[in-house]
């Protein structure tokens, strides 16, 4: 399953360390295939956006993803692709930039014909071929035709898809230097959320490690500081992990305050299964237990 991530750390900026997948020793490593892209975003002491990401073709392409990155900002975001629309291609791994801030999906949206024919002369800016980077193109379009309001784009947004185009899930993470936004709808996949304190519960630095995918977060700067961290799935053993509502739209403010609210009511128009999907897109969208324990 592709793997979403993101933090705020409000308005101090911290560092963190990314190791977006596992060591090649690792059992995962050597018993799984290698996901299609990984990448992971942040802001500049500028507030300007920046991105690292590869697509991953072969093992050969997997060195930096193994590596540690090291980055300071206040609001990251993290992504494993699996792809499920598009090639495996740098310009379709994620995470993408649009007017200044850093955006992420996990699902799977379908009808892309009608989609590029709202976006009309917006899906000029779309430069790879994913549904992904559509969705983020309407939700671009969206907040500047609500005079940069994030949350009335994002909600005009994923209405409209969801009352036009047959998607299985249209999970997201968008972030500008400041602050961060996440949604989940409808309920085929988890997104988390977990409103850390200084030290999490066991007065120790953050370090989350995910249990299906690879994605590893360290920071040291968290053991005094707290911070709001969104995720597909919990990635430590802390009880106050909230799974999202479908329709979910929240956002973590400059202050670390959280606000919430049910944004996309009821089902999709034209929901989609995993038996609607065709394999590989059906395969990015599900997830085998692991054998592995979580780290703490």
């Amino acid at each position: 399953m592709c793997h979403l991530f993101a933090m705020s750390s409000g308005g101090e900026r911290i560092q963190a360390t990314f190791w977006l997948l596992d060591a090649p020793d690792s059992p995962r490593a050597q018993t799984r295939r290698p996901p299609d892209g990984a990448g992971f975003g942040f802001f500049d002491d500028e507030g300007r956006p920046e991105v690292v990401r590869q697509a991953i073709r072969s093992r050969a392409d997997t060195a930096f993803a193994r590596e540690a990155q090291q980055v300071t900002s206040s609001t990251f975001v993290a992504h494993v692709r699996h792809a499920s629309t598009g090639r495996v291609d740098n310009r379709n791994t994620h995470p993408f930039v649009q007017d200044g801030r850093i955006f992420a999906h996990n699902g799977v949206i379908e009808g892309l014909g009608k989609l590029d024919a709202e976006l009309g002369t917006t899906c000029s800016g779309v430069l790879g071929d994913t549904d992904s980077e559509r969705y983020f193109a309407l939700i671009t379009r969206e907040i500047a035709a609500r005079d940069g309001d994030v949350a009335a784009g994002i909600t005009a947004a994923a209405n409209w898809i969801a009352e036009n185009l047959p998607l299985y899930s249209i999970n997201m993470i968008l972030a500008s230097g400041d602050d961060l936004w996440a949604l989940r709808y409808p309920d085929t996949n988890g997104l988390h959320v977990l409103q850390r304190a200084p030290g999490g519960r066991n007065n120790r630095h953050l370090d989350h490690a995910s249990p299906f995918s690879e994605i590893r977060v360290r920071s040291v700067d968290l053991t005094t500081r707290p911070a709001v961290v969104v995720e597909s799935e919990r990635m430590d053993e802390d009880p106050r992990w909230r799974l999202m509502a479908s329709g979910e739209l929240l956002h973590v403010g400059p202050d670390l305050k959280v606000t919430s609210s049910i944004v996309v009511a009821g089902p999709p128009a034209h929901p989609l299964t995993l038996d609607d999907l065709r394999p590989e897109a059906a395969a990015s969208q599900t997830t085998a237990v692991p054998d592995l324990p979580v780290s703490a």
